[in-house]
């Protein structure tokens, strides 16, 4: 069984790459990847707080010593990583690398630790839950600290995203969908409950929790690399040296900040204020499809809040899907939209409703004799197609892409494939018709008594090596009578 998830994993090597070491002497922490998560999770913070306060005087509150510093000395470090690793399956070994992130953290970046813990209130009770009923450390919570600074926006240069930083092919893998709307690595549970299944494969296949997080970083084909160049040794600090610099210090990392959230008043160290704004969260499912626009226009509940509560969505869309798409936001906020949500799609269907032309009438003044006079505008929902652009669209119905933006409330002049926009024009026009879908051109064969796969190759003037690549799950030699074989 454990060679049979050696190669799975082997196959998702290229995986999990969650850049998040960071350069100090020669073998902590890298300074393009963990720094990176570091760096963008507190941009993100100030940027959320640009409106309130000069970000220039945050950037020196949060990173300023709260009190007078507080000297501890490395015994005393060590003792406490002691009562750590008393309680918790991993070796959280107090040595020259871990105490060397510690101190850097203390010095340079107590910051992002600060940022952290007041973010932590919003996924650590979600965390504890996924992972006890995985049955895995509750440790791992912190894991999500290195890897994303608790932030499900960040991205990795090597495109790992998420709070738990899954390239696009692992996800996809662990079940986390992508299309042109959603991307659910954003998705806090979902992605939670992806990286709990994977950390569990893991541990399953080296049984030892050190080496599962260096899987994690790597994935499992380095460190099986780095295994067999240590003479098979079993555990990740005998592995450690063999394995890639960057893996090298995400161990050391995850002991750290592990070390810096527990203790984190021993050092003065005080979480920053939770946003009144994030503290209660609530989440509203919808049976159709809804713009962000819309729910804005309805409650007065800001686009770009909105978006920032849901990360999950590519757009300001949220398509229809079963089971439903939800939106998360404030408890305040989410009430509102539940006891309007008759109005909701009313308002929804006013500015995005169906092809269906309807006539406004609207008065004007004539600019050459001055009267006021009636006009009747055509007013057309035009659904956005494949590779079109808001200048082509304005074209079309002789209106500006101005008025377009202001007719849907668009704030740039992008729209995406599937949006409807509410046009009012003089001109009669016949709505463009969306391109049809492309007709499939697969083509079966129902298996018969006495058929063979060469046979059905050769009936149906098609290469035997074809066929196998057309029916890459099909076992040639065991057909079954009234088995479909693609065979186009």
């Amino acid at each position: 069984m454990k060679k049979a998830l050696f190669v799975i994993f082997i196959s998702l090597s290229l995986g999990v790459f969650s850049q998040n070491s960071t350069q100090l002497n020669k073998d902590s922490l890298h300074k393009d990847t963990f720094l990176n998560t570091v760096e963008q999770s507190l941009n993100l913070f100030y940027t959320e707080y640009a409106n309130d306060f000069n970000v220039d005087s945050l950037k020196k509150a949060i990173e300023e010593n709260n009190g007078e510093t507080i000297k501890v000395s490395d015994d005393e470090i060590c003792k406490r990583l002691g009562k750590i690793n008393a309680m918790t399956p991993f070796q959280l070994e107090c040595n020259e690398t871990a105490l060397s992130i510690i101190k850097y953290f203390l010095s340079k970046r107590k910051g992002f630790i600060r940022v952290a813990l007041g973010r932590s209130p919003l996924y650590f009770d979600m965390f504890e839950s996924k992972l006890s009923a995985y049955g895995l450390p509750i440790e791992l919570k912190y894991l999500a600290v290195i890897e994303s600074g608790l932030r499900p926006q960040v991205k990795s240069r090597a495109g790992a995203l998420g709070l738990w930083q899954f390239m696009y092919r692992t996800g996809l893998y662990f079940g986390l969908k992508e299309n042109s709307y959603i991307d659910e690595r954003m998705d806090p549970e979902k992605a939670t409950d992806a990286a709990c299944r994977y950390l569990k494969k893991l541990f399953g296949i080296y049984g030892d929790w050190n080496l599962a997080l260096a899987a994690y970083n790597a994935g499992p084909g380095n460190v099986n690399k780095a295994i067999r160049r240590s003479g098979d040794k079993k555990t990740y600090w005998e592995v450690r040296p063999y394995l890639p610099n960057e893996t090298q210090g995400y161990v050391p990392n995850f002991i750290a900040v592990s070390y810096l959230m527990t203790y984190h008043k021993e050092h003065q160290i005080l979480p920053t204020k939770m946003n009144p704004h994030n503290i209660t969260i609530d989440t509203m499912c919808f049976k159709s499809a809804i713009h962000m626009g819309t729910i804005s226009k309805l409650i007065d509940w800001s686009l770009e809040d909105i978006k920032k509560h849901n990360p999950v969505f590519k757009t300001t869309y949220i398509p229809k899907a079963t089971p439903a798409y939800c939106l998360s936001g404030p408890h305040e906020k989410i009430n509102l939209v539940v006891g309007q949500e008759d109005s909701l799609i009313n308002l929804e269907n006013s500015i995005y409703g169906t092809n269906e032309v309807k006539l406004k009438k609207v008065f004007v003044r004539d600019s050459i004799t001055g009267d006021t006079i009636q006009k009747t505008l055509n007013v057309y929902y035009h659904k956005v197609q494949t590779g079109e652009v808001i200048n082509k669209v304005a074209t079309y119905y002789s209106v500006t892409s101005d008025q377009i933006m202001d007719w849907n409330g668009l704030k740039t002049t992008n729209i995406y494939t599937g949006q409807h926009l509410r046009i009012e024009t003089e001109k009669k026009v016949t709505p463009p018709k969306p391109k049809p879908k492309p007709v499939s051109t697969r083509k079966y064969y129902t298996v018969r008594s006495g058929d063979t796969f060469g046979h059905i190759a050769e009936k149906n003037r098609v290469s035997q090596s074809r066929l196998k690549k057309l029916n890459p799950r099909i076992n040639i030699y065991r057909l079954s009578i009234g088995q479909k074989i693609r065979i186009r």
